[in-house]
């Protein structure tokens, strides 16, 4: 590791030999691909799926869930308030309608060179904080060593292959890696959220805070009440607001999010016109619970919006740090007592589809046998490391029930598999013993959502007839997000999001460090010596055909590791809202951005018209 001696003195050294050297070795570009070129040129004025004259305006009411006590969103501690995240803008900014690719916006632009062993952010001169005052190098380098210092562990995995952070010019910052393959660090590195040094430097970062903060981004806080609601105001001289990655975007004047003790009770709000949109995510209620009479009028649509993006595994996740969850051969014969298509068909309105990959609906997911470049990796890797022999073999999937309740042989393989792992049913108390200690399998099930106390009950009766004691234990979100954040949990419902472009991320869901590290993402606690190594492979692919190879490899090592029994997923955005708004004629491939949409004038009077009517 490079000592700060050495830092400051390279820094003071050749400040300006790069501003010399650097064009010579790359050329400065408006934007990046991951692999390729970008879609749109340096010229462009605005991303397709916005409409760039759209009308500036209006009150967007909004809910969330829980409550909040913070507005730094970039640490473990605390509970940050829904759209802080907004307060920020970032060097560059991912189109929607692309695998990875980066545009510049605090960075004017951007300088690789063709090993990607370093890159340079030139900024934009015309970049301010809302106090008026130059985002400037110095800021970018202070909120990096802050971010890795003191902030989310995910800061620390993304930002681990950087070596040194400079000033190289007047506008100029420079990123050099250690050396290696981690050919998605500059796109990485461009998602940097950066933050005003001359306001940070005299606080503690490390502090849950309610001092709305200075930010450059387009919006800030107006007023607030902690756990009631939080409302931002547009800023109208937004340094960036014609700039062509925010042009059509964040049209609305007022946002005002609304906390409810939970998504029920939202609902009900939204139904008397509490607030103006809401994304369904619970399939009975989409079923059911919207035929009122506001939908009847046409003064409510309800819509489902098809994407093309990359499903989460979402998922019931062992904590294979407990002991009882240690052997996959346990965790593999409980997901038998998962009955998803009686789910399904029951609860769900047959509105989703099973997850079986890391990497749902993309060309990313393992799907068969291993042929080809995978093949070959996963060959490679097995003869150094302990792969499961299925993965040759055998095409992992969920298992599966007819879906009429009944799920005797599922129940007949788990307890196979079961005593297989020393466990049995004790004669006299009918429970699950191991056999060696006595020790009984029991374990809790923590939730933060109701939602799911009706999926996780039939789920729970099922593991009693295995003879499994489980505990269903709902929690507020408080609670939920510390003992999420300090592992203390046995089971639990979350999971991963990916984008189409893998990469650094990958160590902090999977790999060995991450797994003790509190606040992290490795929720498993999953240590493989095999799932280390393919991470920075994964992270080193040099071509999108290579990663495409890695990312399965990956996916199909993970998925017979069994640390979850994955849920499901659905390609559409079940979106309700009252019929004031304004939509750009195209959806991107990963979904409608509601930040495009604006308030439609005459839609926005008719509305309130027929509200007053109704009232009279």
């Amino acid at each position: 590791m490079i000592t700060q001696f050495r830092i400051g003195f390279l820094s003071a050294c050749f400040v300006a030999v790069w501003s010399v050297i650097t064009p010579s070795l790359a050329e400065p570009v408006h934007g990046l691909a991951m692999h390729g070129d970008p879609k749109y040129p340096a010229d462009f004025t605005h991303f397709d799926y916005v409409n760039p004259d759209a009308p500036k305006g209006g009150i967007l009411r909004l809910s969330s869930s829980g409550g909040f006590d913070s507005f730094n969103p970039m640490i473990p501690k605390g509970r940050p308030a829904a759209g802080v995240l907004m307060l920020y803008d970032t060097l560059t900014v991912e189109s929607l309608d692309e695998v990875f690719s980066k545009y510049g916006l605090i960075a004017e632009t951007v300088e690789i060179p063709k090993d990607r062993s370093w890159v340079a952010f030139t900024l934009n001169r015309e970049a301010r904080w809302h106090d008026g005052t130059r985002i400037t190098p110095e800021d970018v380098i202070f909120s990096f060593n802050l971010l890795r210092e003191q902030g989310n562990p995910e800061y620390r995995f993304y930002y681990a292959n950087v070596e040194v952070v400079e000033k190289t010019g007047p506008r100029q910052v420079t990123f050099r890696f250690e050396e290696g393959d981690n050919r998605e660090l500059p796109l990485i590195l461009g998602q940097l959220p950066v933050l005003p040094k001359h306001y940070w430097e005299t606080r503690d970062f490390t502090k849950t805070t309610l001092e709305p903060p200075l930010s450059s981004g387009p919006y800030r806080i107006k007023s607030f009440e902690p756990d009631r609601y939080v409302e931002y105001e547009r800023v109208t001289d937004y340094w960036a607001k014609d700039h062509p990655v925010r042009r059509g975007m964040y049209n609305f004047d007022t946002l005002r999010f609304e906390y409810y003790q939970d998504r029920q009770v939202a609902l009900e709000a939204f139904k008397t016109g509490a607030f103006d949109y809401r994304s369904e995510n619970s399939s009975k209620s989409w079923a059911t619970a919207y035929d009122f009479k506001a939908v009847r009028d046409g003064l409510v649509k309800k819509a489902e919006f098809p994407h093309q993006r990359l499903a989460p595994m979402q998922a019931f996740i062992f904590n294979t740090r407990r002991p009882i969850f240690k052997d996959s051969a346990v965790r593999q014969a409980l997901a038998y007592a998962f009955d998803f298509e009686w789910s399904n068909k029951t609860l769900f309105y047959g509105q989703y589809t099973r997850t079986r990959s890391y990497f749902q609906n993309s060309e990313l997911a393992a799907t068969g046998l291993p042929e080809g470049e995978e093949l070959q990796i996963l060959k490679t890797l097995s003869e150094e490391f302990e792969v499961p022999e299925e993965i040759f073999t055998t095409e992992y999937n969920p298992p599966e029930t007819k879906g009429d309740g009944n799920i005797r042989s599922n129940l007949r393989t788990a307890i196979q598999l079961l005593k297989g792992a020393g466990w049995t049913i004790d004669k006299k108390t009918k429970k699950l013993t191991k056999k060696d200690t006595g020790e009984v399998m029991e374990f809790e099930i923590l939730l933060v959502s109701p939602l799911f106390e009706r999926i996780v009950l039939p789920f729970k009766k099922n593991l009693e007839r295995l003879g499994v004691e489980v505990t269903v234990r709902m929690s507020d979100s408080a609670q939920y997000q510390k003992r999420v954040t300090d592992f203390d949990f046995d089971m639990v419902v979350l999971g991963w999001a990916q984008s189409d472009s893998p990469g650094n991320e990958q160590r902090e869901y999977w790999t060995t460090p991450a797994a003790d590290r509190p606040g992290g993402r490795n929720y498993s606690g999953l240590k493989n010596l095999a799932v280390d190594a393919l991470v920075e492979q994964l992270i080193a692919a040099k071509t999108r055909e290579s990663l495409v190879a890695h990312t399965r490899a990956l996916d199909r090592l993970l998925q017979w590791q069994h640390i979850v029994i994955p849920n499901w997923h659905s390609s559409v955005d079940r979106i309700a809202y009252w019929d004031k708004f304004g939509l750009p004629s195209v959806v991107p491939k990963d979904g409608m951005t509601f930040f495009s949409w604006w308030i439609d004038p005459e839609k926005d009077k008719a509305l309130a018209d027929d509200k007053a009517s109704v009232q009279e």
